[in-house]
């Protein structure tokens, strides 16, 4: 096949997005009123497959829904990107529900189609021709061999690792080129609370470690020069100011950004401006990927 850009593997699910009223739930039966509700398409994955799309990007996806009447919606949502291997499985399409406040949100997930990807259903064809390979939430895909991901691809490994609902935090991140948490997750990965001290640990590892900090932007840790002295170098990026709407899936637009401009030949600084706007963008709108941007308006906000 023709080259292809970036081949996301990950998750593919739907997310019903709730938005304002009272949005702790409360049993006894009792019914509340929130001020909206959006059923749209989600996933770490299919978030930052779309927003590359977006961005101009050839993108291929593969991942696991259920062949059901969501798991066709969101492959339908999923305009510009390949979806031939993303496969239909007899188990329902995972649904997340989020409850959305104004710079947080709870999430219940359930996994449905996800627990049951593995490697396997990753194509070797697309493996070897994408240049970028991305691989998000492993915590929710538990039968996914990370590793084995990785030793099969041809062009640069990134790796989001998302939120572990188990609170184990066992993932290994070496091989991959780039590892791509936020803030909250790094300090798990490692156990520092300080971001640019969690950033050094990953680097230490072996990959560039991208660090996501939401409305405080991004940073990023080189992996230490062993013919030098010294620790890294840590790069920083503001995120623009955008009037918020949702922040579902920011972050996974700000791997699409990222992503984008390393392809494009950009330094590790100019990416990080670049995933930052993305993430801020794409926050304008409800769900993870209507807000997203253009190349060209992504450009003019990161300059």
């Amino acid at each position: 096949m023709s080259e292809l850009d970036l081949l996301v593997v990950g998750d593919v699910n739907a997310d019903l997005v709730l938005r304002g009223g009272d949005l702790v739930p409360s049993f006894g039966q009792r019914e509340q009123l929130v001020d909206s509700a959006s059923l749209v398409l989600g996933g770490s994955g299919a978030i930052v497959a779309a927003g590359a799309a977006r961005l101009g990007l050839r993108v291929a996806m593969a991942g696991r829904v259920g062949d059901d009447v969501l798991g066709r919606a969101m492959l339908e949502a999923l305009a510009g990107v390949d979806v031939s291997a993303v496969r239909r499985a007899a188990e329902p399409t995972g649904i997340t529900v989020a409850l959305a406040r104004p710079g947080d949100r709870a999430i219940l997930t359930a996994l449905g189609a996800l627990a049951s990807f593995t490697a396997a259903d990753v194509p070797d064809s697309l493996l070897s021709a994408a240049r970028w390979v991305h691989v998000t939430s492993p915590f929710l895909q538990p039968a996914l061999d990370v590793a084995a991901i990785v030793e099969r691809a041809a062009g640069t490994t990134s790796l989001d690792p998302g939120w572990d609902p188990q609170e184990r935090w066992e993932l290994a991140w070496e091989g991959f080129d780039v590892v791509m948490p936020n803030v909250q997750e790094a300090h798990r990965l490692t156990g520092e609370e300080n971001p640019e001290v969690a950033a050094l640990r990953l680097a230490e590892r072996g990959p560039v470690a991208v660090v996501k900090a939401g409305e405080a932007g991004a940073l990023a840790a080189a992996p230490r020069d062993r013919s030098a002295a010294g620790p890294a170098d840590i790069l920083r990026a503001r995120a623009p100011r955008v009037d918020t709407v949702d922040a579902t899936g920011a972050g996974d637009s700000f791997d699409a950004g990222f992503i984008t401009a390393r392809l494009a030949g950009d330094d590790l600084a100019t990416a990080l401006g670049l995933g930052c706007a993305c993430g801020a963008l794409s926050t304008r709108a409800a769900g993870g990927t209507a807000g997203q941007p253009t190349l060209a308006e992504a450009r003019t906000f990161s300059a």
